[in-house]
């Protein structure tokens, strides 16, 4: 027992430090990020009758977004741009009366005088990444924009956004997501909190260093010829954007990240939608490490671009580091006593939890709430910073699963993320169709992992070590609020 205790410690101390190390790697990024906020400028955009003006074929793939889909052709169409030289296309794969809804919206628009086109496949085939490509095969445009059902550019987004391509090597132009609807809830509030980070700090970071990035699957324009060239939209993962990204961007192709062009667009109000997002991030993140890693590893890349890209694409993976950190630090606590260890040699995560305080910091007071003009927001950060620690280390459990399949290959549905049209606390949850009717076997879990670090905290009180309760105590409120926000926003109609 005195030999199994003993690895115990030092495999728990290696998987903090590579937790550690993880974190510390987005301190690299942020002083990318602060030398490019420097010297940054911006382009002027394109006037509406400038001869230059390519051809633009939006592309919006849509599945079961009734809720949503008017307003997204209502907006699409007030999209400054030729008529000539402007076709929409609306790639549904739905099942319900999304279908009616988008027909009768398409012919509205298509008597209106614009170049729209209706095209619905009924076997879902590649799911998300399959639409993308049957519409490939018409799309008239030498530029190809894509966003999703929720997402809402400003009418001016194609004449700012186009003059970014200002080389031929430039396969995308990526924007900033916004969030139409923020403060509808603190689940809201929360995933607005992570996504300002990389939509600030890793994004522009990344693009600045000259590292690999992504295309985040909508509000961005892709060059059609450089898609071919990468090889097309391939359903292999769930993240056909990151896995198009990488292929291009190893035949040579650049992609452009533009942080003041935002892009707003709806969060998952409920919890069952964040996790299926999740899902869908984690495991397409594992599948794309096992795809594209190989390939990457054996180039004759610069070894900081391997690095880099090997981090990226291993990021999903950190929460399977974090829940088997989170399972073994009640043994751990065990082992630590009975060495009569202090965990002060474990001090080093500190820097970690600084790092990645440091970026959250950056992105959300220095950048984006100064933007809104946010009230107290240093007060704000305060109080979310502590919770959204708690929820992320809470979403490990449902997150190493979908990381698991990954690495192992299983295959399953590209699930998407419902949108409810909801945009303020007065908007009501339970009157939209598209909820959960039954608890998953997770969120059971996750209630019983709640309970197991009540007990780690008694532990501690009753061993008088008290370098863990804390730690315990975030993982308690983790998982805790998880298993609530599964009960709360289950549909009982």
């Amino acid at each position: 027992m005195e030999k199994l205790g003993f690895i115990l410690i030092v495999v728990y101390t290696l998987f903090l430090l590579y937790i550690t190390v993880f974190c510390l790697l987005q301190l690299f990024l942020l002083r990318s990020y602060r030398k490019q906020k420097k010297e940054k400028s911006l382009l002027t955009p394109f006037s509406l009758n400038d001869e230059r003006l390519p051809i633009v074929t939006v592309q919006l793939p849509i599945f079961n977004e009734l809720y949503v889909v008017d307003r997204l052709l209502d907006n699409i169409t007030q999209l400054q741009y030729p008529r000539s030289k402007f076709e929409i296309q609306v790639l549904d794969d739905s099942t319900d009366e999304t279908i009616e809804h988008a027909k009768a919206k398409v012919q509205h628009y298509k008597e209106l005088g614009f170049d729209i086109h209706y095209i619905h496949r009924s076997d879902r085939a590649g799911f998300k990444a399959g639409a993308l490509k049957e519409g490939m095969k018409i799309a008239k445009g030498e530029f190809i924009a894509i966003f999703d059902a929720d997402f809402l550019p400003e009418s001016d987004f194609l004449l700012k956004a186009l003059p970014y391509f200002s080389s031929d090597n430039i396969a995308v132009v990526q924007t900033r997501w916004g969030h139409i609807n923020e403060d509808f809830s603190l689940l809201t509030q929360l995933q607005a909190f992570q996504l300002n980070v990389h939509f600030t700090v890793e994004q522009a970071g990344r693009c600045a260093a000259g590292h690999f990035l992504q295309f985040n699957g909508t509000a961005g324009i892709w060059r059609k010829k450089a898609i071919d060239d990468a090889g097309g939209w391939q359903a292999d993962t769930l993240t056909e954007d990151l896995d198009l990204s990488y292929r291009a961007q190893l035949k040579g192709w650049k992609i452009n990240y533009i942080e003041d062009i935002t892009c707003s667009a709806e969060l998952p109000a409920e919890i069952y939608g964040l996790k299926s997002q999740q899902f869908r991030w984690m495991k397409g993140g594992a599948e794309n490490s096992r795809k594209l890693l190989p390939t990457i590893l054996k180039s004759d890349l610069p070894f900081k671009t391997k690095f880099h890209s090997f981090m990226h694409l291993m990021a999903s993976g950190i929460f399977l580091i974090i829940f088997l950190v989170a399972i073994a630090s009640v043994p751990v606590l065990y082992a630590m006593d009975y060495f009569n260890l202090k965990a002060t040699f474990l001090g080093f995560c500190l820097l970690g939890t600084l790092a990645v305080l440091s970026v959250f910091y950056e992105a959300n007071i220095m950048t984006c709430w100064k933007e809104k003009k946010t009230e107290y927001p240093l007060l704000k950060f305060v109080m979310l910073f502590p919770i959204f620690m708690g929820l992320s280390m809470g979403m490990s459990l449902h997150n190493s699963i979908a990381v698991i399949q990954g690495y192992r290959g299983k295959k399953s549905s590209f699930i998407r993320t419902p949108k409810f049209n909801l945009l303020n606390i007065k908007d009501r949850l339970h009157d939209n169709n598209y909820l959960i009717h039954k608890i998953e076997w997770t969120s059971w879990l996750e209630a019983l992992i709640c309970l197991y670090f009540v007990f780690a905290i008694y532990l501690g009180f009753k061993l008088e070590y008290y370098s863990f309760i804390l730690f315990h105590a975030l993982l308690m409120f983790g998982f805790g609020i998880n298993f609530y926000y599964a009960l709360r926003h289950l549909n009982f109609k």
